[in-house]
């Protein structure tokens, strides 16, 4: 997968369309991530053991992998992630637009 944990993503398409976050969970078996701040749901929630307070809770759901791309602070957008094989064997992810190498 192009998107890890962590990574800045900015969404590209639904209803929270240039919205910018965290990634805080990858699903790679459903291809989806979780972002920080966007696709928030509400939830209505019953007391119980657990949460002894009730109520609505707001929190995030997951997005289709497909709607995000990786953020480019140096590009100032989003941008398309490609691989490269550096000298020493190692593996790293590119910018396509910038051609740096993304941390």
């Amino acid at each position: 997968m192009h998107i890890k944990k962590g990574d800045t993503v900015v969404v590209i398409a639904g209803k929270d369309k240039s919205k910018t976050g965290k990634v805080l969970q990858v699903l790679p078996k459903d291809n989806r991530v979780i972002v920080e701040g966007v696709n928030i749901i509400t939830k209505h929630q019953k007391p119980n053991q657990q949460a002894q307070q009730g109520g609505i809770i707001k929190h995030e759901a997951p997005i289709h992998i497909s709607n995000v791309m990786v953020y480019d602070k140096k590009a100032n957008q989003g941008v398309r992630v490609g691989f490269k094989t550096l000298d020493n064997g190692e593996k790293v992810r590119v910018s396509k637009k910038t051609g740096e190498v993304l941390d």
